[in-house]
């Protein structure tokens, strides 16, 4: 009819294709959106890195004493002064610029892969148990691991060496020892990572539920330090011995015929028989106390970027 104005039927499926479109759209994040949420990972593992550096280095240093052999192990505070001693104050920073640009890269990697990777396995098995929240971690911690491997190399060697310039040292690798050698040690390293990324953030995640449900901690920092503190020491545990493995394997030298570990396996099974079964905890303490406090710094910082972001909570 001539005064009828309703809308022609024809219109109303274009309507609801448009919607639909918009839809499908919906389901990728904004750029800004995935920016903010690696880029807050990123910077505060950078940050906490800066702040714990000192004691990576003690620890590297406590890890290579007594190399294939048994003897009476220095303790921190001996290796501290001895460090300040022979290399000076500034040798607690060394390999921080590779220390730094490997926490942005693999630090964001590693944490901001975790969320995206457990989403995936919660719709492919229709679940985020803990064990999904093990397996999210581990394949994060693995992945970044693979990824940035000849920075960590690189880092480990610069604090061995108070002399050594960062772009020197690479071309010096590459040049005696080929480009494989940027990624010595990967098989341990990605262990590591993914027990470290696995425990620490499951962990993390489960325990943030669990003080949640049973105890009066709404979220907010008291909340975050209790949950970063249990993830720190299991964390420590957990990943310890595979640390020293990796320490080992980067810093050693020579062709395959000279080498004294020939992949992780075996450098754990001559440390333990060589030095003794402690041996894999040389470091330990070193290790906790800087992976203690940088979990926490970490967990807290990047919880307070991502509410600055407008982002959820981990």
């Amino acid at each position: 009819m001539i005064g009828d104005v309703s809308p022609p039927v024809a219109s109303i499926p274009v309507v609801e294709g448009k919607e639909e479109s918009k839809k499908h759209q919906n389901l990728l994040p904004p750029f800004s959106k995935v920016f903010s949420h690696f880029g807050t990972s990123g910077v505060s593992v950078a940050l906490a890195t800066g702040v714990t550096h000192p004691l990576d280095v003690l620890k590297v240093r406590l890890q290579m004493q007594h190399v294939g052999q048994r003897g009476h192990l220095i303790g921190m505070a001996g290796t501290f002064l001895q460090l300040i001693k022979n290399e000076g104050a500034r040798s607690l920073y060394l390999g921080l610029t590779p220390a730094l640009t490997r926490s942005v890269l693999y630090g964001g990697l590693r944490l901001g892969l975790y969320e995206p990777t457990k989403i995936s396995f919660d719709w492919a098995f229709g679940s985020t148990n803990v064990f999904v929240k093990i397996a999210s971690g581990a394949f994060a911690g693995a992945f970044s691991t693979a990824l940035t491997n000849p920075v960590e190399v690189v880092k480990v060697r610069l604090q061995m060496n108070p002399n050594a310039v960062p772009i020197s040292e690479v071309r010096e690798i590459v040049s005696k020892e080929g480009i494989g050698a940027l990624w010595k040690g990967v098989g341990p390293a990605m262990v590591r990572a993914a027990a470290l990324t696995a425990s620490q953030l499951a962990t993390y995640d489960e325990a943030k539920r669990i003080l949640v449900k049973q105890s009066s901690l709404t979220e907010g920092f008291h909340l975050h330090l209790c949950s970063s503190v249990v993830a720190g020491v299991v964390s420590t545990l957990i990943t310890a011995p595979m640390d020293m493995i990796k320490t080992r394997l980067m810093l050693q030298q020579g062709s395959e015929s000279t080498r004294i570990y020939r992949n992780g396996f075996h450098c754990g099974y001559k440390v333990v028989r060589k030095e003794g079964p402690l041996a894999l905890y040389k470091g330990g303490f070193a290790i906790f106390a800087r992976l203690g406090p940088q979990t926490m710094i970490t967990f807290i910082l990047c919880e307070k970027l991502r509410s600055l972001a407008g982002l959820h909570t981990m």
